[in-house]
């Protein structure tokens, strides 16, 4: 086993680093309480290769590989978890639509996403009465003649008005529950594709959740990703893939919040010492970063595994459920440290923890990756 990172696993992480420190870290708070999406960042960020980090160069993607993604993922997130969060998804988009997308739909999205002239790319499976259970979603797509008409609606849309591109998935079975679900893409400002409400979250504010109502929206037959009941397993393996990002999200999260309480906790007098002196803080940073490490190390697992083309589902479940749940607690002890505080808005451990708290509810809540975790060891469909 070898636990150390290649050269170009350490240049990725250290660009990923510096671009974080001097872009991100000083705007965090403004985005977050203005919930201004960060757009030049985003296209910094791709010029830089990071909107395409698992895709072949010859569609303009950097190739950098599913580690280095995992890398520059934790320290995005630590600076900004809004505009981490975006990065993740886009690269997911990208990732999709290489794997199942036809030539066409390759050449025409996958280099617009890698080089920023697409801001961002969105993931719309999500709806009002289809969560965790993706297979009772009720949008529909008809096939009419060379057309699928799409209706129906779908929330919580990360990224959604400002998506160059959209995969969108819908029934062309109704019958057949997950086996009748087909996965489509959708490009901005399409015809009968409608960008709804944008919600009002608790955290990550500076990036965009919207609902898409679809009212007769007429796709080409090309527009099709793989073939008609392929869209479950699409969104699945995606989902695969996306708890690799959300992990790698929850540790830089994590990071960021036991990072800034260790130094108030050096700098903090009380009782004529700094509270870094007693052991009950000492025994909260030093489970902090042990609980992290062992974070990080399961989310590393997962994306070596998928880097070398090896089934990884049961560990990337592993990763972003002990990840999340893991950065949570640390945000929790961090704030704690820093007592009244952090409770206040001029300190970030607010912000942390409320950013924080998402990572146990996207690409699948903490008790859905149980589920996925136990049927892997179980072995049971």
């Amino acid at each position: 086993m070898d636990f150390h990172l290649t050269e170009e696993q350490k240049m990725t992480q250290k660009m990923a680093r510096d671009f974080a420190e001097k872009e991100l870290k000083p705007r965090a708070a403004e985005i977050d309480a203005t919930g201004i999406h960060p757009l030049p960042a985003l296209k910094a960020m791709a010029e830089l290769g990071m909107m395409g980090m698992n895709i072949p160069a010859e569609y303009g993607g950097s190739q950098a590989g599913v580690v280095s993604y995992s890398l520059a993922m934790t320290e995005i997130s630590k600076a900004c978890a809004a505009t981490a969060v975006t990065m993740s998804v886009t690269n997911m988009v990208a990732e999709v639509i290489n794997a199942f997308g036809n030539e066409e739909a390759k050449s025409a999205h996958i280099p617009k996403i890698c080089s920023g002239e697409y801001s961002c790319g969105a993931f719309a499976l999500t709806e009002s009465t289809a969560g965790s259970d993706p297979a009772s979603m009720k949008s529909s797509a008809k096939l009419k003649g060379d057309h699928y008409v799409l209706n129906g609606s779908k929330t919580f849309i990360t990224s959604a008005e400002h998506a160059g591109v959209l995969v969108v998935w819908a029934k062309t079975d109704k019958a057949a529950a997950a086996k009748g679900i087909s996965a489509f893409l959708v490009g901005k400002g399409h015809p009968g594709f409608i960008v709804g409400r944008h919600e009002e979250k608790m955290g990550q504010r500076g990036s965009p959740v919207n609902e898409i109502i679809m009212e007769n929206c007429c796709l080409p037959r090309g527009s099709l990703l793989g073939q008609e009941g392929d869209g479950f397993k699409i969104a699945m393996m995606a989902l695969d893939g996306g708890r690799i990002g959300i992990g790698s999200m929850a540790v830089g999260i994590g990071l960021a919040a036991i990072e800034y309480a260790t130094e108030y906790a050096k700098n903090r007098i009380q009782f004529d010492q700094p509270i870094a002196s007693f052991q009950a803080i000492q025994w909260m940073i030093a489970d902090s970063f042990t609980e992290l490490e062992a974070a990080r190390l399961l989310v590393l697992r997962a994306s070596f595994l998928k880097e070398k083309g090896q089934r990884f589902t049961r560990e990337a479940s592993m990763g972003k459920l002990f990840a999340a749940e893991t950065a949570n607690r640390v945000c929790y002890k961090a704030l704690q440290m820093l007592g009244g505080y952090g409770y206040m808005k001029e300190y970030p451990l607010e912000r942390y923890t409320r950013d924080c708290r998402v990572t146990t509810i996207y690409e699948g809540t903490s008790e859905i990756q149980r589920l996925v975790i136990a049927r892997e060891i179980l072995g049971l469909k």
